[in-house]
This record gives structure tokens, C-alpha cells and sequence, in this order.
């Protein structure tokens, strides 16, 4: 059978209702935080006027200033007078400890008050964990507000975020956290977000804690049309919402007795879904011929005939949310035939349905590398609210799973490389059960490598190369699949027992020394010797990367590849026909030859990059391709799947992409669609995180330089990857700040400093990336003759002087984009295209710059979309939601 649309609550608080209370007045759970307020003040301490107790919140941010308001000051209550704001990083979070699955009220204040003596109130975004919740607006609340809702955490840890999204500084001046009653305002997915809660007297008075156990506020409301009753009878709440005594004593009914008591709203986004209590009691002494019934409309709804209880509170609610035609709202109190008496209600409360669709890292990532930030003391401000999204603020040096926003992320990458760590490698890293590339390289960790690493079953690369670790390493660290670089620690064991021999008496010790070190030093010349006349053909695992230079001059032979070593599978020239249907589609070319589509194991899609017979450089560019793709992992670049080397037949099997390149999606050409700005924004921020990751995640670092628009290729969601390897050169690592190379790349986005020069760095590269922004931003040729300015740098620069960013732009976008973060991708990717090197900024500046671009391109869309609370909040019946309890 349906469910009734409308429930009347009339459950007794009953044992469970007891408990809640006593702990409720106790302020079990309650969190309370004085934002700014220094811990060495007298810290926690009780307001007066409430009773709640207050403690600094130090403890709980890590980042932050502190200040107090100089307008009006002693017209709020204590809390309110303090203030943290946020002058550095983009996203400051609060972390706090909560019960997991029982819903909170979540309340933060915010006001200005002129703290810094330059009267810019500013404005931005709030977020709960990985979600954006509202914007804060303080230039429309000049005199402050509040934001607050109503919200089931999905874990132990509640993280509550200010996002800066233009140039003024986020604040906040207070924050708490409430437990609420089980079983109370069940919604059928998302959270609450207060729109209003009212209760009907005529004063300019608030009701909030003690008098409301769960410390809701409620603001006084009432309008000329209606009349005021009271009373001074001690009533009681009978169900589990547990309206304060102070609800109960006042009442409104229209004047004129026969008209409905409505309330009405507007909305300027209309799909607003809302959810309604409604809370009503009888506080007059009825006479005997005296009858008060009604029905509550809303929504086209009625219910059934209510008669309010004597000094009682009951509560009427709808189990679905509902929206308001045009975004006009009426809820009608409507008289019924048999009733004598006009319809009466006590107090109301309206909230919007909020929802959060992106999942939270998984808990017990979360938990591990906090651990791990903990122990190793890293106070890094971008290391801070959920590790893996939203991705623009994904913690630097850390890369996540990318599933659908309903499946927790996990973290697949850490490189914790050059951070200056001291200690053991932390137990807690053996938590993080998804991570794939573990980098702890250029330390000082000390202690034994644990035997914790080598049953990590997800991991297939570990550097632990240059720190001082001593023991041996452990023989769950020699598995095949795991790539082991371990370099830089001299007091390793490589192999066999790590035990001091033991002591001989003299002389013996004497002769045997001076024999082993003749022996030793005749080994070393058999050995030098050795190597001289003949190259190794294999490196072992734990002896560091597999070297393959590009620049070898090889023939082409049964043992053409006999020396990679990888964990990656070796196909057979038949399995490779096989697989692509004996070579029957072509998708692209590469920087050797031809790529063909392929399906291995009936279902996996793969691209197979097959050298072309009659390629010169080709079997340099295959080695090349195959070192890179042999060691590195990342989010944003193709991953290898296998290779062949049968003789003469060399190919390359790795991931399928199927989206095409990003030089498609900016023409349109093939059937590709044309990507809109938020959309180019983090594709070049994904190619900039690849980039960024060879420059300074890989040891030794790499060089692409080859990148350009059609080596950035796109998946099902758009994710870049970069692409083709073959002229990726590795970076020095004994103290050079260049390499010497022949020339190679493509003409327009070839670092002109490396034409002149040969001197290859990895500023090559941002020069190439600069190329390619400039193409994201206005979609034209990188070099056309039938322009006056051939290079596009010239014609940018050219069209700069006339100061409309509008002339730069692509005109596919049709105007569709924030114009600050126009402008500052413009200016970033022009930096990266300066002709002098030391100019350019490094792939991890240009991350951060292009992170700033993201925020302000989704902050515009979300405004665009009316998902701005503040203006959406606009209400007919002036119910301020910004209200500041006042000192009064």
C-alpha cells in the first residue's frame, strides 16, 4: 500500500527521545569553534548569553590568520567577534571528527566587519568534503550571514572547505556542529540545506540553545495580516523533532477568520526541490462550541483534517520533496468546513535539497595518508580536505583512481621524492591497498625497507634510491612485476647476509685483509675491463631502470630486444596480427609507424604502434618509447600494455583512447565535437599534471619533446593522455642543467632557445605546452602563412595591443567562458611561449596557475546554472538568513 504523501508526527519522545535530550543539554557531540580566537586565550570557555562552550580552532586547520572585527565591535555575541582568513592556497579545509552515518546539523557564520581595514568584503566558494555546498557573498550580506545544513557524513571525518574563486580572501568567523535525533528529517536522497526556520511571534527575538537541544536557531516572523496569540503554559513537544518550549508559547492565525493563513517565496532557480515541517500546538481554552480544523496545502497537495493537540506540538511533514511552479511558493492553512476557529500555526521550517554526488576518497585512503602527513610533519597547504577531489584540488604529487563520481576514488600514486623526510618509511603507507608507484627517492629515511612494501599487491614501482636505509631487502621486494630502484643507500644489502664477518685473531685478520683488498682490487679491474670491451644486456631490477638509449645504432636481429626487462607481457608477431585482425583498421601514425586498432582477450581495446620497415630513426624511437613507458605510471600518460620483438617485427601495444586527440575536439574535424572552456581547461591541466610528473617525478627526469595537440589524446571522460614517447629524452642527474642533442621536434612548437643552441632542458617542453594552450585559447593554426604573423605567439602577441580578449578567443565558444580565467590562461600560456627559458615558468607553477584558471571557469558555470544559494535565497517574505545573534 502508498505511503500517505503527508505524516503527521505524533510518536512520543518516549526512552530514545530522553537520551537525546540529556545529551543534547550536555552538549554531547556538540563542536563548537571560535574561528581566529588564539589557543593561548582563555580557551574553551562558555558564552554567556547560550551557555555553549567555545574552544579556539587551531587544532583543527593548519593554515590561516587570524583577525577580529573593527566595525561595530561588541554587537556580536563572543564568537562572532574573531575571524581566520585565508590569504595563501586556494582551498583551506577544516577537518573534524563526527559519527559516521547519523545526520549533523553543519552551521558556519561569516562576517567581515572590516577586519583589515579595507572595506573589500569578499566572496567565495564553501565546500563539504569534495562538494561544492554554497557561495558566500558577503558583498550582498554586507553586515554578515550563515550557511547551514543538515548532512549524513559517509565517514568519521567531516571536512569543511573555503575556496578562494576571484581575488578577495576568504573568512569565517564560526563554526559548529550539532548531532541530531535519529530517525529526524529523512530525505530521499541528498542533504538539507536551511532556507528558513521561523517560529510566529511579533518581536525581533531569536530562540537557539539551551532552549532548543539541538541548538537550531529559530527567527522570530510575523506579518500585519495575521494575529497574535500566546500563552504562559508549560506545553511539551511530543515527537522526535523536539521543538523548544519557546515555539510553543506563540502562535499566529489570519484576522480574518475565514481566509487561509499562507506564507509565501520566491526562488530564482526553479528546480529547487524543498522539504516542509510544520509545527502547530493548541494554545487557546477553546469554549465548548468551539472547533479548530484544517488542511496544510502545498504543492498542490492537501491533507488530511488536522486538529492541533492542546499545549502539544506535533508536526506534519511530506515524505517527498517537491518543487514550486515558477519558483513562486504558497503553503496554505486552510480552514475546514466544520471549524469555527481560523487555522493556527506555531512555527515552520523550509530547506532545499542539496546534492553531493561526488563520492569521498575511500575512508581508509583518507585515514593512511593523513597518517602519513602526520608523521612525517608535512604541512603543505594544498594537502589539505579530500586527497582525490575535486581533481583540481587533488593534493600536489599524488594521483587518484578515476571512476564515476559515485565510486570513492583511490590513491594510485605518491611520490614523496626531495620533501626532506627524516625517519623510518612509515607503516602506515601499507594501508593505501590501491597505490601502484610509491616514490620515497632523495630522503633521508633510515632503518631497514620493510617487508610490508613487497606484499602490497598493486604496487609495481618502488624508489627508494638515494637516502640512508642499511639491512638487506627483503625477499617479497625481488617478486617479478615490481620495479625496485634502490641506488644512493650505501649501507644496503643487495644480496646475501647483511652480518659483519667474524673477527679473526692476528695476524690472520692482517693477511686475510691485505688479501681481500688484492682480491678486490683485481676484480675491479676484470671488471672495468669487462664492461669496457662489452655492454651488459641486462639490469637487473634492483640495480635501477633498464637502460635503452634512442641513440644506440642497432641492426635489426632475433635479440633486437633481448635486453628489456619488464613486467609489461611480451607478445608474439602472430598474437599481434591476431589482435589486430591482421592489421585491418588504422587509427593513426606514430612516431615510427602505424597505429591499428586491436582487442586482446576478446574484450580489452589496445592501440598497436607497428614499426615501419622503412623507417631510419624508427627502431631509435621504439627504445626510446619502450624506456619511458617501461618505468613510468601516471593518470595522464598512456600506459603500456606489451610490446613485440621478433626479429625484424617491432611493435608497441598500449591503451586504447578512444576520444581521438585534442586537435579534433578543437576543429571539429572526423564527426569530434567542439569542447567548451571548462572543458580545454582540464584537459591542459591533466596533459600539464603528465608533463609535470616526467619533469619531476621520474628519476632521472624526462624530456618529452614532441609535445603538441595531437599527442594529447582524449578517453570516454575527456581525461588526457600524452602521447607518443619516441623522442623522450632523460634528463641529467649529476648536476647539469641541460643536455646536448641533436635537433628534433615539431616545426612551431619547437623551443626556439634549443634550435639555436641544442641545449636541450625541460623548459623545451613548457615551451611546447605554451604552444599548445595558445591553441586551446583560440583554435587557430600554430603557423599559416596567409597570416601576417605566422607563428601564433606573433599573432597573439599582435592582437593583445588592442586589449579585447574577445579577438583572441575562439569564436566556437561563442563568448561561453569566465573572462578572468581567460585572461589568466592567456597570460600563463604566453609565458610559457617567452623566448628566453629562464622565463618560463616550471610545469609545477603552470599547474597551479592552471588550477586557478579551473576554479574561476567553474565558479562562472555554477553561478550560470543559479547554484548560488545566496541569490537563490531570495525570499518574498524577508526571512533574513543571515542574521547574526546579537550581543543584546
Amino acid at each position: 500500500m502508498e505511503s500517505p504523501p503527508w505524516v503527521l508526527m505524533v510518536v512520543l519522545l518516549g526512552t530514545l527521545g530522553v537520551i537525546h535530550l540529556v545529551q543534547a543539554q550536555g552538549q554531547q557531540g556538540f563542536i563548537s569553534l571560535d574561528c581566529g580566537l588564539p589557543a593561548t586565550e582563555r580557551s574553551p570557555y562558555d558564552e554567556p548569553k547560550t551557555g555553549l562552550r567555545f574552544s579556539s580552532d587551531e587544532n583543527f586547520i593548519q593554515s590561516g590568520k587570524t583577525g577580529q572585527v573593527r566595525a561595530n565591535p561588541g554587537e556580536y555575541l563572543k564568537p562572532y567577534e574573531t575571524l581566520r582568513y585565508f590569504p595563501d592556497g586556494f582551498r583551506n579545509c577544516y577537518n573534524l571528527n563526527v559519527e559516521k552515518g547519523r545526520k549533523h546539523l553543519v552551521r558556519a557564520w561569516f562576517i567581515y566587519g572590516n577586519y583589515d581595514g579595507l572595506g573589500i568584503n569578499p566572496k567565495f566558494d564553501l565546500y563539504l568534503g569534495p562538494n561544492p555546498w554554497t557561495t558566500i557573498d558577503l558583498q550582498i550580506r554586507v553586515n554578515g550571514t550563515r550557511a547551514e545544513i543538515l548532512h549524513i557524513p559517509t565517514s568519521n571525518s567531516l571536512q569543511i572547505c573555503l575556496v578562494k574563486t576571484g581575488t578577495t580572501t576568504p573568512l569565517i568567523s564560526s563554526l559548529e556542529i550539532r548531532p541530531m535525533g535519529n530517525g529526524t528529517y529523512i530525505t530521499k536522497s541528498g542533504s538539507l540545506n536551511l532556507f528558513a526556520r521561523i517560529y510566529l511571534k511579533d518581536s525581533d527575538t531569536y530562540i537557539r540553545y539551551p532552549s532548543d537541544i539541538y541548538d537550531r536557531l529559530w527567527t522570530s516572523y510575523f506579518m500585519k495580516e495575521w494575529t497574535q496569540i500566546s500563552t504562559t503554559h508549560e506545553g511539551s513537544s511530543s515527537n522526535i523533532y523536539v521543538p523548544p518550549k519557546g515555539v510553543l508559547a506563540t502562535a499566529a492565525t489570519p484576522t480574518n477568520s475565514t481566509a487561509p493563513l499562507t506564507i509565501e517565496w520566491s526562488s530564482s532557480n526553479v528546480n529547487d526541490q524543498y522539504y516542509l515541517y510544520v509545527h502547530f500546538a493548541e494554545i487557546q481554552e477553546l469554549q465548548t462550541n468551539s472547533t479548530r480544523e484544517f488542511n496544510v496545502v502545498w504543492d498542490g497537495e492537501t491533507s488530511d483534517p488536522i486538529v492541533p493537540a492542546k499545549y502539544k506540538i506535533d508536526t506534519l511533514f511530506r515524505r517527498l520533496p517537491s518543487t514550486c511552479k515558477g519558483g513562486e511558493c504558497s503553503l496554505e492553512l486552510r480552514r475546514t468546513n466544520r471549524s469555527t476557529l481560523p487555522p493556527l500555526l506555531n512555527a515552520l521550517e523550509i530547506y532545499t535539497v542539496t546534492e553531493f554526488p561526488q563520492s569521498e576518497t575511500n575512508e581508509t585512503d583518507v585515514v593512511a595518508v593523513q597518517n602519513i602527513k602526520a608523521a612525517y610533519r608535512i604541512s603543505k597547504i594544498s594537502w589539505q580536505g579530500d586527497p582525490c577531489v575535486p581533481q583540481q584540488f587533488m593534493w600536489d604529487r599524488l594521483n587518484c583512481s578515476n571512476t564515476d563520481m559515485s565510486t570513492p576514488p583511490r590513491i594510485t600514486y605518491l611520490n614523496l621524492s626531495s620533501s626532506g623526510i627524516t625517519g623510518t618509511i612509515a607503516a602506515a603507507i601499507q594501508n593505501l591497498t590501491q597505490l601502484e608507484i610509491l616514490d620515497l627517492s632523495n630522503n633521508n629515511f633510515t632503518g631497514e625497507v620493510p617487508a610490508f612494501l613487497g606484499n602490497m599487491e598493486s604496487l609495481v614501482f618502488i624508489n627508494i634510491s638515494w637516502n640512508d636505509l642499511n639491512g638487506s631487502i627483503p625477499q617479497a621486494l625481488r617478486r617479478k612485476g615490481l620495479d625496485l630502484f634502490n641506488q644512493g643507500n650505501p649501507r644496503l644489502c643487495l644480496s646475501g647476509s647483511c652480518l659483519p664477518p667474524k673477527p679473526k685473531p692476528f695476524p690472520v685478520v692482517i693477511v686475510a685483509s691485505v688479501a681481500s683488498v688484492a682480491i678486490i682490487i683485481i676484480a675491479v679491474l676484470i671488471l672495468v675491463f669487462v664492461f669496457r670491451k662489452k655492454k651488459p644486456s641486462t639490469v637487473g631490477a634492483l640495480q635501477g631502470p633498464p637502460s635503452i638509449s634512442p641513440a644506440v645504432n642497432v641492426t635489426y636481429d632475433n635479440s633486437s630486444v633481448s635486453s628489456i626487462q619488464s613486467s609489461k607481457r611480451r607478445f608474439t608477431y602472430s598474437e599481434v596480427t591476431n589482435m589486430t585482425n591482421n592489421f585491418q583498421r588504422v587509427v593513426g601514425e606514430g612516431g615510427f609507424g602505424i597505429v591499428y586498432h586491436g582487442t586482446l582477450n576478446g574484450y580489452e581495446q589496445v592501440a598497436v604502434k607497428v614499426l615501419s620497415q622503412s623507417s631510419t630513426q624508427g627502431y631509435k624511437q621504439f627504445k626510446a618509447e619502450v624506456d619511458l613507458l617501461m618505468r613510468v605510471h601516471h593518470a595522464n600518460l598512456v600506459s603500456l600494455v606489451g610490446y613485440c620483438g621478433e626479429g625484424n617485427h617491432l611493435a608497441l601495444i598500449y591503451e586504447f583512447v578512444p576520444n581521438g586527440d585534442l586537435r579534433q575536439h578543437l576543429s571539429g574535424k572526423g564527426g569530434r565535437s567542439i569542447i567548451n572552456w571548462g572543458i580545454r581547461l582540464r584537459i591542459a591541466l591533466e596533459a600539464a599534471l603528465g608533463l609535470e610528473y616526467l619533469h619531476s617525478g621520474c628519476i632521472p627526469a624526462m624530456i618529452h619533446r614532441d609535445v603538441k595537440t595531437t599527442n594529447i589524446l582524449l578517453d570516454e571522460q575527456f581525461k588526457a593522455k600524452l602521447a607518443d614517447f619516441g623522442l623522450s629524452r632523460s634528463f641529467p642527474v649529476g648536476g647539469e642543467s641541460h643536455v646536448s642533442t641533436m635537433i628534433a621536434g615539431t616545426p612551431g612548437y619547437l623551443d626556439p632557445e634549443y634550435y639555436r643552441t641544442s641545449r636541450l632542458t625541460e623548459k623545451s617542453d613548457v615551451y611546447s605546452f605554451g604552444i599548445v594552450l595558445l591553441e586551446m585559447i583560440t583554435n587557430e593554426p600554430v603557423i599559416d602563412q596567409a597570416r601576417t604573423k605566422t607563428h601564433i605567439t606573433q599573432w597573439v602577441g599582435f592582437e593583445l595591443n588592442s586589449g579585447d580578449i574577445s579577438s583572441i578567443m575562439d569564436p566556437n565558444l561563442h563568448g561561453e567562458y569566465d573572462s578572468r580565467s581567460a585572461w589568466r590562461a592567456l597570460e600563463l600560456a604566453m609565458s610559457c611561449a617567452n623566448p628566453s627559458s629562464t622565463r618560463r615558468p616550471s610545469m609545477s607553477r603552470v599547474v597551479v596557475k592552471l588550477k586557478e584558471c579551473l576554479v574561476s571557469e567553474n565558479s562562472r558555470r555554477n553561478i550560470s546554472r543559479g547554484t548560488d544559494s545566496q541569490s537563490s535565497g531570495e525570499v518574498s517574505m524577508v526571512i533574513d538568513t543571515g542574521m547574526f545573534p546579537k550581543a543584546r
